[in-house]
């Protein structure tokens, strides 16, 4: 039943619309040749149209209807896939669009033919209302971000170039790494905080692992996701609407590409993710360069309270460590190990591995 009424309202609409073509063709045909029907005639040219046009949408009504339900499904699955976001940013854009099509629809009226304003009209609506859920959806973060910066940039009377509150995309090392959340805390990092979708569900593939070591990972790296979204507001960017990040498989190769799309910068601590963005010409905030650059300079002539923990390579040497790891070897600390002395530098040297230093107790003569 339902099946015969949808094809009977197809069928009306298609003769709606052969009715809305013989006013069309008949326009055309009194502007460019001055011609005009008569009563009879206009009927019977409008009666032809419009059963012409009714039985082709009766005959590809059952195409239209499995194409509806097509159409129906997958806006069904992308609209599960929207975030409040991009929701919320798409109903103002169409609400714009409508706006702007019942301002151009307006200059319709000098047009003397009423269906066929309908008809212009509809087109108007239909396209502008597209456009509106289009920009809204895919650039209105941006644009309202955008506007946001400038409005204090505006209002701030010093500027520092630098300032520009560029995205920031997170990967999944340095989630699990966890330094990341202390640094936001300083409020060193400016500019959104981006976390992709694809980020998660690699942490969620490395929390379900077989590997018990993976499985701690992952899990620590949810944890420390949570407090992040907890203390900060963070969303989960949802980048499915990225037609371009879909044919790319590898995450990190998906990282580079956002942060190209988004003109952001990459927030990490893989030493080869660092290496690929450069060569992409992506940037990245490394958070163990970060940490190096951190790390307490000591010179030579400083003193050192040290506690040697075991022996040295050499005859007679001890080793100890700073806090962060550092390695202090002690010359002639040997019959020091396990006592707290306190000892004077006499070299530091930097290698690959990281930086190294040497001292000796102070009380040697």
């Amino acid at each position: 039943m339902l099946n015969k009424i949808s094809r009977a309202i197809l069928t009306i609409a298609g003769c709606a619309v052969g009715y809305g073509v013989f006013l069309l063709a008949k326009l055309l045909l009194k502007v460019t040749n001055g011609y005009e029907f008569t009563a009879k005639s206009e009927i019977a040219g409008a009666v032809f149209c419009a059963l012409i046009f009714g039985l082709l949408f009766f005959l590809i009504a059952p195409l239209i209807k499995r194409g509806s339900l097509r159409a129906a499904n997958r806006l069904e699955s992308d609209l599960q896939r929207i975030s409040t976001n991009e929701l919320v940013s798409g109903t103002i854009g169409l609400i714009i669009g409508l706006v702007l099509a019942y301002l151009i629809s307006q200059l319709f009226k000098e047009i003397r033919v009423p269906f066929l304003v309908t008809l212009l009209s509809i087109f108007v609506y239909l396209v502008f209302g597209f456009l509106g859920i289009f920009i809204g959806s895919r650039r209105g973060k941006e644009i309202l971000t955008a506007w946001l910066n400038q409005r204090k940039s505006g209002s701030s009377k010093t500027k520092n170039k630098h300032g520009d509150a560029t995205p920031k995309i997170l990967d999944t090392s340095v989630i699990i790494d966890g330094r990341i959340s202390d640094i936001m805390r300083t409020g060193f990092i400016e500019g959104n905080i981006v976390i992709p979708e694809f980020v998660l569900v690699e942490l969620q593939h490395i929390a379900d692992s077989s590997d018990s070591l993976k499985r701690i990972r992952g899990r620590r790296g949810l944890d420390i996701l949570n407090k992040i979204q907890g203390e900060y507001g963070i969303e989960i960017q949802n980048t499915a609407s990225e037609k371009a990040l879909d044919e790319i498989p590898e995450v990190d190769i998906k990282l580079l590409k956002l942060a190209q799309i988004m003109n952001g910068k990459v927030v990490t601590n893989d030493y080869n993710l660092n290496k690929v963005a450069k060569i992409k010409g992506v940037e990245v905030l490394n958070i163990n360069e970060l940490a190096n650059t951190l790390k307490p300079v000591v010179l030579p002539g400083e003193d050192m309270i040290l506690t040697p923990v075991k022996e040295g390579k050499e005859q007679n040497q001890a080793v100890a460590y700073l806090d962060d790891g550092t390695m202090i070897v002690v010359e002639d600390g040997r019959r020091y190990i396990g006592e707290t002395i306190e000892t004077t530098v006499t070299s530091v040297l930097q290698t690959s591995a990281g930086r190294m230093i040497f001292s000796k107790p102070k009380n040697r003569k």
